[in-house]
């Protein structure tokens, strides 16, 4: 029965009931309104209360709500740069990649080293001059034919060749005693002690040597990697109080370097002097490391100048770096912010795949996302629309047949009520049972993994099913498949046996008694195309694409109303694609181009 003659049926039925609905004495007279009336309430005496005080209960102070940490997020307008972490980051990262090795140059053990081994070199050869020097002038044979200085000779030998170099000298004879000091010198009052001064610089500003007064303090008080024996002088001075004099009388010289205290160095060499391979003295050249310090320090502070420069390029770099990374992020989280806040859809995601790096990718990842959302947000509103007309057709029949029920006391015509009712009933069933399982097929897909299933089992296992439980006039199925071939495709084996399964069940429903459906399968490429084909009366052109719709329903003649709910192709189509596969419908042809029979393919990913 189609759903006019239904609603027919029923206009007839209530017809005589509305024209008897508007001659109410006589239905009262038979007692059926009376029945159906509820009994008048009549209201109880009012009596009066004791007075009693009434107490006045303030409303609970609301606790205020604290604010989440999204809602405490500024926008990316109103915040600095500084305060990403992002650009902290990077900022933290590209100086300590800049300062690992400069503070290695800084250290300069190696630079060290080879100055000063010049420098003690230099003083060597500097000594075994003076030593050569003081053996040609300072030292007179005596009647015996021995060799010895003349200390007051040797000491101005010694003056003058010191007045070229700044060196301080020293000259003990072989039995220790110190006869000559470059930095004491006799005279008519005695002993005058001279002590040499720094040069001055005219060109030396007072930031300069600030600088330079910061840096003697910094690196004062830094560990030194060698550790010296301390400088000290004896009131009364001897060859015993340095061991490089010590080696020096024995032929070899010798070099040393002690700590004067406060970072400073003293340097010394000791050499022989000797006339005809005679050891006659020994020669102390001593000098501080000021020169080396100052070019330890000059080369640290043209690194540390430099590193200046690279710090503020790095910085300014990174900045930029931060800027091109960190704000557009920003402007992708507060346009996600005001796309989830606002109503409608005027706000969009930015679009910045023009930059052709990762952000880019991440601008159109979030669009279509975006995009996506909304059309399934439309696909659920379409939903619920269409499930809000399906079943209300139902409902409107079924209620229909209930009002109209109670007021027949035919009791055919209530018969006639009763199966309306009870295929109603059986329709909202089915209806609400489909569209539990539609509904669930998105989150189920997006939950359980593709797997390989065995699609040449699937089939036959369906075609047994149907052959085995099909009436005797039921169309013959068969199956083409290739032999040695298991057909694996991914999916799941329950929702790819539901597919199978419908395309069967309909293509039943549209075959003649004792035709025939072909199930065949095939392996193309890397695809599996699953074909179902019927001798049907096929498929109208036009309704080719319109069959896959939700709730379309183009069902045989005759066929019972309300069997199919037109969710079957609909759900199918939804599994294979949710798979990565398609499904379409087309109309098979004789050799004269008739239509005999409808061909439903479906087209799968090999596992």
């Amino acid at each position: 029965m189609s759903e006019a003659s239904r609603s027919d049926e029923l206009e007839r039925w209530r017809l005589p009931l509305s024209s008897a609905r508007a001659e109410p004495a006589q239905k009262e007279a038979k007692g059926f309104w009376h029945r159906r009336a509820k009994p008048v309430r009549t209201e109880p005496e009012l009596r009066p209360m004791p007075a009693r005080p009434i107490e006045v209960v303030a409303p609970p102070t609301a606790k205020p709500v604290k604010e989440s940490a999204k809602s405490k997020r500024l926008p990316a307008s109103r915040r600095s740069l500084w305060q990403s972490p992002l650009t902290r980051r990077i900022l933290v990262l590209n100086i300590m990649a800049l300062l690992v090795p400069v503070l290695g140059l800084l250290y300069l053990p190696t630079y060290r080293d080879s100055l000063l081994q010049s420098e003690l070199e230099l003083l060597k050869t500097e000594g075994s001059l003076f030593s050569g020097a003081l053996a040609a002038s300072g030292v007179v044979t005596g009647p015996l034919g021995e060799e010895k200085m003349v200390p007051e000779t040797s000491r101005q030998t010694i003056r003058r060749l010191v007045d070229v170099s700044k060196t301080r000298a020293r000259l003990f004879t072989p039995d220790g005693t110190m006869v000559a000091d470059s930095f004491l010198l006799s005279g008519p009052g005695g002993i005058v002690t001279i002590t040499p001064l720094p040069p001055l610089d005219p060109n030396e500003s007072l930031v300069w040597k600030w600088v330079a007064g910061a840096y003697d303090w910094v690196f004062d008080r830094l560990p030194s990697s060698r550790v010296l024996q301390p400088y000290q002088e004896a009131a009364v001075q001897n060859a015993a109080d340095y061991q490089e004099v010590v080696k020096a009388m024995d032929g070899e010289a010798m070099t040393f370097v002690r700590d004067a205290g406060k970072g400073k160095m003293i340097l010394s060499a000791a050499v022989p002097v000797q006339r005809y391979r005679q050891v006659l003295g020994a020669l102390l050249l001593t000098k501080p490391g000021d020169d080396i310090e100052a070019t330890l320090r000059d080369t640290r502070l043209t690194i540390l100048g430099v590193s200046g420069i690279a710090l503020g390029v790095t910085i300014l770099l990174s900045l930029y770096l931060a800027s091109t990374i960190a704000l557009p992020i920003h402007r992708l989280a507060d346009a996600a912010d005001r796309v989830r806040r606002d109503k409608g859809r005027q706000k969009t995601i930015p679009d910045l795949s023009a930059r052709g790096d990762e952000i880019g990718d991440l601008s159109g990842a979030l669009r279509d996302m975006t995009e996506a959302v909304w059309r399934r947000m439309d696909a659920i509103e379409g939903f619920a629309a269409d499930v809000a007309h399906e079943i209300k057709n139902p409902l409107t029949s079924l209620r229909s047949a209930v009002e109209t029920v109670a007021r027949v006391e035919d009791p055919q015509q209530q018969k006639k009520l009763m199966s309306i009712i009870l295929d109603d009933v059986q329709r909202l069933d089915r209806l609400i049972s489909d569209i539990s399982d539609a509904s669930r097929i998105d989150a189920e897909m997006s939950r359980v993994e593709a797997a390989p299933v065995k699609l040449r089992d699937l089939v036959l296992a369906v075609a047994d099913v149907y052959t085995a439980t099909g009436r005797e006039d039921a169309p013959e199925i068969k199956t083409l498949l290739p032999d040695g071939d298991t057909l694996s495709v991914l999916g799941t084996e329950s929702r790819l046996g539901q597919v199978v399964r419908n395309l069967v069940a309909n293509a039943i429903s549209f075959s003649p008694p004792h035709g025939a459906i072909v199930l065949a399968a095939r392996r193309v490429a890397r695809q599996v195309v699953l074909t179902v084909e019927d001798e049907g009366p096929g498929i109208p052109p036009d309704k080719l694409n319109a069959i896959f719709e939700r709730f379309y329903s183009e069902r045989p003649r005759g066929e019972k109303f309300g069997t199919h709910s037109g969710l079957g192709l609909s759900i199918s189509k939804q599994i294979v694609e949710a798979y990565g596969g398609t499904l379409r419908a087309d109309n098979r042809t004789d050799g004269q181009g008739r239509v005999c029979g409808a061909r439903f393919t479906v087209t799968l990913l090999v596992a």
